[in-house]
């Protein structure tokens, strides 16, 4: 069978080789990401909205080579929406794709997109992020110091006044995020978590480290900020990683933290049913906690002159 039409809520969805093997490893195939997708879309999509993404694509599966796309295919069809935002420089304005619906992800995975990447602002107000992010990977191969990191992050984060979530990536690490209430610009923010960091790795220089330069870090964990940046992007909460057994980026409750069986692709397509029909999304009405970006420089402040 090479070519479906799927009806997704109402909607005609053009689905060419349903039947092609995405995860040779594991038999999965277009359709199967193409189910996951519809079914996570109620969880998933409130994560999405109005979000510039990234897709990361690969129509031949992982056993081949994908590609990173931004602007928006002149033949995807017209009722997927997008967003045009100027870039500045040489990049210029990009048509950028956003997904609202069951039928954009539906779709979006009937092109071999694996994994969607989010931008940490909004398209009505691209320059102005209300997320920030630590991006943790470990030094080596235990896991063991992300966890770690992550507790003092999170620890960080709440002692200047944030509401730290966690998530895991599906890939490597974790990722530490803190909603913002919309009013500063990427530049601040980026600045500020870099002060943060500093802070951080003055309070445990045997573990954490702000140093780019991996020759330098001497095994201990690099606090990765670099995200905080217009353009940038995080991957999306309950996206499929390109990776063997479809791990899935997992929002987690902080306690979670404390499972020894806890990894970055502990979750799954295959298992992450299993775990949203035990327990609701810990990221659920994370704007909530939104804190005024104040806040954090009121923080940053006291601890400079401590």
């Amino acid at each position: 069978m090479t070519d479906a039409t799927l009806d997704v809520d109402g909607r005609a969805v053009p689905f060419s080789h349903p039947d092609k093997v995405l995860f040779p490893d594991d038999g999965l195939t277009k359709t199967d990401l193409a189910d996951y997708y519809r079914r996570v879309a109620p969880v998933m999509l409130p994560h999405l909205a109005e979000r510039p993404l990234t897709l990361h694509r690969f129509p031949d599966g992982i056993g081949a080579d994908g590609f990173y796309q931004q602007n928006r295919s002149d033949h995807f069809p017209d009722w997927l929406p997008g967003r045009r935002l100027d870039h500045g420089g040489d990049t210029g304005e990009v048509h950028h794709i956003l997904c609202q619906r069951p039928a954009d992800l539906v779709y979006l995975a009937g092109q071999g997109t694996l994994t969607l990447h989010a931008w940490l602002s909004h398209a009505d107000r691209p320059r102005r992020p209300d997320q920030l992010v630590f991006d943790l990977d470990p030094p080596g191969d235990d896991f063991e110091p992300v966890r770690q990191a992550a507790r003092q992050v999170r620890d960080a984060l709440r002692q200047a006044g944030l509401t730290p979530f966690l998530k895991t990536t599906g890939s490597r690490g974790l990722h530490v995020v803190a909603p913002l209430k919309p009013v500063a610009d990427f530049d601040w923010v980026r600045r500020a978590c870099r002060r943060l960091s500093d802070h951080l790795a003055a309070r445990h220089p045997d573990q954490l480290t702000t140093e780019q330069r991996k020759n330098k870090r001497r095994g201990r964990l690099y606090l990765d900020i670099q995200r905080n940046a217009f353009g940038q992007t995080a991957v999306a909460p309950y996206a499929v990683r390109a990776r063997p057994g479809a791990p899935v980026a997992t929002p987690l409750d902080w306690h979670e933290l404390d499972d020894p069986a806890l990894g970055p692709r502990r979750y799954t397509l295959g298992n992450l049913f299993r775990r949203l029909g035990q327990k609701d999304d810990p990221w659920a009405g994370m704007a909530r906690h939104a804190a005024d970006p104040a806040v954090l420089e009121n923080a940053l402040e006291e601890w400079d002159q401590g």
